[in-house]
């Protein structure tokens, strides 16, 4: 098939589709006006998240068999129409799970023993230990709110933690073990200390952690995000902060990320986050480990091919 690749990627994706017969135009480049002018010469199609992949796009390739995205997010695209067209979509959430389950324990412990504060005070000359007493995992009950790839593999990393693992998916049924208790989302809210996300964004999760859904957390919470920005706004972010309901927050997303494109509104809502010091930010790059980086194309080749194993 000839495929184009629109966005930037490890350079291991051209070999390993040349090494399969394909014909592979690398254009990292390209921007949406040149994508229109020539996909309708492509059979496959491999994207990242640079242009909306929307019906004006696709009504521009006739010939295309497939789209394949190159991470785990699929909101960026036209399912339906690729469903009505009959266009298969292949994605590579395995490439890049064991990264974000690294990278969503890593900012937990971060924020539970003030590793930034006490590296920035020790550096100052402040030695406060009582000011940098930490908390401890173990005995506390988190809860996982979406069990695909990314939870699940979160739920794995904390098996170490004797910690008890509450997990809710409203499209996934009889996934519980001894590690893991299948749990409601109302049974989350009653006995977690964190609370992981993990889901897609979609209508239904867009800004689903409305101010009135965290106020019905029995317990003051930490709040990690890896996911998706837009599950829940900025605004009830500092609302809950200062009202107690969270006691921090660990963000790697936010739900504008083009901070340059921020109202004057969102600019103060986002600069009230970073004067907390329970909060605790990275640059959207749970995912994007230099393994991941590889594997996803790894995962993703082996998808287009009909090898995946997983």
């Amino acid at each position: 098939m000839k495929i184009l690749i629109i966005d930037q990627m490890h350079e291991s994706i051209v070999p390993l589709l040349e090494d399969r017969g394909h014909k592979v135009d690398y254009r990292p480049d390209i921007d949406r006006d040149g994508i229109l002018t020539v996909l309708e010469d492509y059979e496959g199609l491999v994207i990242r998240s640079k242009t909306p992949i929307n019906k004006e796009l696709l009504r521009a390739a006739p010939l295309l068999k497939f789209v394949a995205r190159a991470g785990a997010g699929l909101d960026n695209i036209d399912l339906n129409y690729l469903e009505e067209k009959g266009i298969a979509l292949y994605h590579a959430a395995e490439g890049n799970r064991d990264a974000v389950a690294e990278h969503a324990l890593g900012m937990l412990l971060t924020l539970f023993n003030h590793y930034l504060q006490s590296d920035r005070q020790v550096r100052k000359g402040i030695w406060d230990r009582e000011g940098n007493r930490g908390e401890e995992l173990a005995g506390k009950t988190v809860g996982i709110f979406g069990y695909g790839n990314m939870g699940s593999a979160f739920a794995q990393r904390l098996r170490g933690f004797d910690v008890e693992i509450l997990a809710y998916d409203k499209f996934k049924t009889g996934f519980g073990d001894k590690w893991v208790k299948e749990s409601s989302f109302q049974a989350i809210q009653e006995k977690a200390d964190v609370l992981s996300i993990h889901v897609p964004l979609t209508s239904e999760t867009r800004y689903f952690f409305s101010p009135e859904i965290l106020s019905d957390f029995r317990k003051s919470i930490y709040l990690i995000n890896t996911a998706r920005g837009e599950v829940i706004r900025m605004d009830t972010l500092n609302e809950a902060l200062q009202n107690g309901k969270l006691k921090g927050a660990a963000l790697d997303v936010l739900e504008k990320e083009k901070l340059q494109t921020l109202t004057a509104a969102e600019r103060l809502s986002f600069e009230a986050l970073t004067q907390r010091n329970n909060v605790l930010f990275s640059p959207h790059v749970a995912g994007w480990s230099h393994e991941s980086y590889r594997k996803i194309n790894q995962v993703l080749v082996a998808k287009i091919e009909g090898e995946w194993k997983g």
